[in-house]
């Protein structure tokens, strides 16, 4: 008795693959070559000389006309059988936009500071939002913080401008701290 293990997206009956964000993907997917084709006048020239192959416009026009055609032909299809609003698959997707947050904001605070420093403290933060508690994997964390700074600015010699807070040590490890790290 091998029963095969279930899976916990429903599979449509004709076997064809139906995952919950692909109408959003597609739908996307459609809007975003019907904006192109309204670009083409713009983006393109139309020469009254040319043959019709030798036009600028004819072949991103070819492209952008099949793009948008098989992209609203799956839209109609797959909208038969999609059992669903997929609303969580698009939270889902919006996840990953927390994470260019914390990228945005560490880049904005690098230059306050500093590199070695920021770098070592976002580690340690991004392993608690993971939920790694332990202070061995904390410790851990700021051990790989160092890690990349010391690959990064000392050993590939990366040009990152020196914190703002380097400014309050004494000449000679503010100069270090800027040089190395």
């Amino acid at each position: 008795m091998n029963k095969e293990p279930e899976t916990h997206l429903a599979q449509p009956p004709d076997g064809s693959a139906g995952r919950p964000g692909t109408l959003i993907f597609i739908s996307l997917f459609a809007v975003f070559s019907v904006f192109l084709l309204t670009q083409m006048g713009s983006e393109t020239r139309y020469i009254e000389t040319a043959k019709l192959a030798e036009q600028p416009r004819f072949w991103p026009a070819v492209g952008v006309f099949a793009m948008m055609g098989f992209g609203l032909a799956h839209l109609a299809l797959s909208w038969r059988r999609q059992s669903g609003w997929a609303a969580t698959e698009v939270l889902n997707w919006l996840r990953a936009i927390e994470y260019l947050a914390w990228f945005m904001i560490y880049v904005v605070v690098v230059p306050v500071l500093g590199y070695l420093t920021l770098t070592i403290i976002f580690t340690v933060l991004l392993a608690l939002r993971q939920g790694y508690r332990d202070v061995r994997q904390l410790f851990a964390a700021a051990f790989l913080g160092l890690a990349i700074v010391l690959v990064f600015k000392t050993g590939l010699s990366v040009k990152i401008p020196g914190g703002a807070v380097y400014e309050y040590l004494p000449s000679s490890l503010r100069s270090f701290m800027i040089i190395n790290f």
